[in-house]
């Protein structure tokens, strides 16, 4: 017999998959307390109704009986790193299908959009530029949507939505066009956090061609890095592209109002400006990689010709100092020879061997030295 949900609905199988990363601890300052002493991963919850909140509840089952006390109501539950005991139970509550739970369990998954009869599942990819490491952070969202209740799964502390929250609030005609507008909500604000993200990367690679041309030898490393967080950044918003055709093909099918629908495009618009900073990042960051590899083979080949004329200068050094010591060293042989002092020698007697002796040494030298002297020695 299938099984039935609280509200009398027919409810597929839900998989009992086990989370497979540890559970992580919730964040003390949003943790709501439940009466039984046990920390829950609710951050907030609350029923509206005409744009109006009219119920707080503190924990799932408060709000499941506040939803159904309350006609035309909505609810809007935000949880951060919810146990597999809470979707089973929000599962079995809004009839949400067991893929999508499944997905919301383990977690790491790509911006998409999937339409499980009148529940959307949508996952979004949060960026945050943070200064002083000059890196981005991201994070993860997934979203359940239905006739009269939205469910946000928070994987990291980014996105927060209390703002969201509060700017929903604030705008009661907004929200009184039901899920569908919280959902507007999000999406555009996760998009609006991508622009502080844009702006930190174009500051990044202007520093980048500074150290480039400035001839940073660890420029290199940089640019790498720098590259992947472009490539992860537009892992984020190109695939958000194709949720935000997906909902406009669906608004005359699910009867979007035509505000939402002109609100939808608006975001889809800077949607697209980003995807076109993006591409260009990555653009020039690949001729920057370019230009700075053709920069270091300039030092190189300076650096390498420098030694080549360095050597040069001491070859001819060496030349001299040879062609020197080889004149030198005609006249000494000839001394050694004749300075040997042994009895019988020829010459030692004779009165011309003293001048000879010097004229030999004479004009040895004099030979060498014509010698070298003309294969440009000295």
């Amino acid at each position: 017999m299938a099984n039935l949900n609280r509200r009398g609905i027919p409810m597929p199988f839900v998989s009992r998959t086990r989370r497979t990363d540890p559970p992580s601890p919730v964040a003390p300052q949003t943790a709501v307390e439940e009466q039984s002493g046990r920390r829950t991963s609710m951050v907030d919850s609350a029923i509206y109704a005409n744009g109006v909140r009219v119920a707080s509840p503190t924990t799932l089952a408060e709000t499941y009986g506040a939803l159904d006390r309350t006609p035309g109501g909505v609810a809007w539950i935000g949880l951060y790193r919810p146990t597999e005991q809470e979707l089973m139970s929000l599962a079995e509550e809004f009839n949400l299908h067991p893929l999508a739970i499944e997905d919301a369990i383990v977690a790491h998954q790509r911006p998409k959009l999937e339409r499980y009869d009148t529940v959307l599942f949508v996952v979004l990819k949060a960026a945050n530029y943070l200064d002083v490491p000059e890196e981005v952070d991201f994070g993860e969202l997934h979203l359940f949507v239905g006739p009269n209740f939205v469910i946000t799964v928070r994987h990291s502390e980014s996105p927060d939505l209390s703002h969201v929250r509060q700017r929903m609030e604030g705008e009661p005609e907004l929200l009184a066009l039901g899920a569908q507008a919280i959902l507007y909500a999000i999406i555009d604000a996760v998009v609006d956090a991508y622009s502080p993200v844009v702006a930190g990367l174009a500051n990044d690679i202007d520093e980048i061609e500074t150290q480039v041309f400035g001839g940073d030898a660890l420029v290199s490393r940089r640019i790498y890095e720098l590259s992947r967080e472009v490539i992860d950044f537009q892992r984020a918003t190109h695939p958000l592209s194709a949720v935000m055709l997906a909902l406009e093909r669906g608004t005359a099918k699910y009867g979007v109002t035509q505000e939402l629908e002109r609100r939808l495009r608006d975001v889809a618009d800077h949607l697209t400006q980003v995807n076109e900073r993006v591409d260009g990042f990555r653009y020039l960051l690949r001729d920057i990689l370019t230009v700075n590899s053709t920069l270091v083979s300039e030092r190189q080949n300076e650096e390498m010709t420098r030694l080549a004329h360095s050597s040069h200068r001491q070859g001819e050094e060496v030349k001299k100092i040879s062609s020197w010591a080889a004149i030198l060293f005609a006249p000494t042989l000839i001394a050694g020879i004749y300075g040997m002092n042994f009895t019988n020698m020829p010459e030692l007697q004779w009165p011309l061997g003293y001048p000879l002796a010097v004229l030999a040494m004479v004009g040895l030298s004099g030979l060498l030295y014509s010698i070298f002297k003309r294969r440009g020695w000295l």
